[in-house]
């Protein structure tokens, strides 16, 4: 079997990096600076697998995956990681006492991070770049007297030494991964247990009306149907018109499904699969906190 082509939002460094190291046993990795680029190197064939984030427990979904796997690519979620976010502080090398004035991370990663960045750095400028791995570039690049938020990937990759360790506000700091495939193919992924087998699926509503919801939700609920997940998105279509993604805790079979999407369509709902898969768990090392 040829190599895997495998895509992932970089650069190296990322915790997308970590969850694509910790998953796929051997293969090619290419980076991406954009989630939208990388799943867009999967719709055109460029490569075979794509990674990227979907949600994080203190932060939510990752509207832009979501939005993106539904508006504008064609694409199947084949897999999902889940993996331990453990946000440190980097700093360059020659970093000795000097004040922190400018502090980089992704938007999300400073989030997970407020009340310590609140409380330790009340006065640094807090500037948002496209990763935490590109952050610990800026670090790399800038010298003494700035940090980056990110994990000790980042750090070994840039050459950053680490000032303190998980600086997140909550310790269940766990994001979720999806692999995403364009045409089904075989993946060579390391031995991992399955958690569990999920499906998500897509439905909109013809309008909104009084029980629509209630509507969607009883076609699971009477077959006993495991909802983990629910969500509201807008369709892009206009105020007040939305998609739910649902996340059913079972793998796609030809009976339940089935029944599902034609109780709904017989409402005047639509159903899509946006793929059905494994879910793994894996963990990470904790680096010794340099402070």
């Amino acid at each position: 079997m040829a190599e895997q082509r495998i895509g992932y939002l970089g650069p190296k460094g990322t915790f997308t990096k970590m969850a694509v190291d910790a998953l796929f046993d051997g293969g090619t990795f290419v980076s991406y600076e954009s989630i939208p680029a990388c799943l867009d190197a999967v719709e055109n064939g460029e490569i075979e697998t794509g990674v990227v984030p979907l949600e994080n427990a203190i932060e939510g979904s990752v509207h832009l995956t979501i939005d993106y796997l539904v508006h504008q690519v064609d694409q199947a979620i084949i897999a999902e990681l889940t993996v331990p976010i453990k946000q440190h502080l980097l700093v360059h090398p020659s970093h000795q006492d000097q004040e922190i004035t400018h502090i980089y991370s992704h938007s999300h990663a400073i989030a997970q991070c407020h009340q310590y960045l609140h409380k330790h750095f009340p006065k640094a400028e807090l500037e948002y770049t496209a990763s935490t791995g590109r952050a610990a570039e800026v670090v790399a690049e800038s010298g003494a007297g700035v940090a980056a938020i990110g994990n000790h990937l980042a750090a070994e990759e840039n050459g950053l030494k680490i000032l303190d360790t998980n600086i997140h506000d909550y310790d269940n700091n766990h994001t979720r991964f999806a692999v995403v495939q364009k045409e089904p193919k075989t993946l060579k992924i390391k031995d991992h247990p399955v958690s569990r087998q999920k499906t998500t699926v897509m439905v909109t509503l013809p309008k909104d009306y009084v029980g629509a919801l209630h509507q969607v939700l009883a076609a699971f609920a009477w077959r006993k149907m495991n909802l983990s997940k629910i969500e509201s998105r807008p369709m892009k279509t206009g105020l007040g018109n939305y998609f739910f993604l649902i996340d059913v805790d079972q793998p796609y079979d030809q009976v339940l499904f089935p029944g599902v999407q034609a109780e709904l369509e017989a409402l005047g709902c639509q159903l899509k699969v946006l793929g059905t898969y494994p879910s793994y768990q894996v963990d990470v090392p904790t680096p010794v906190s340099k402070r």
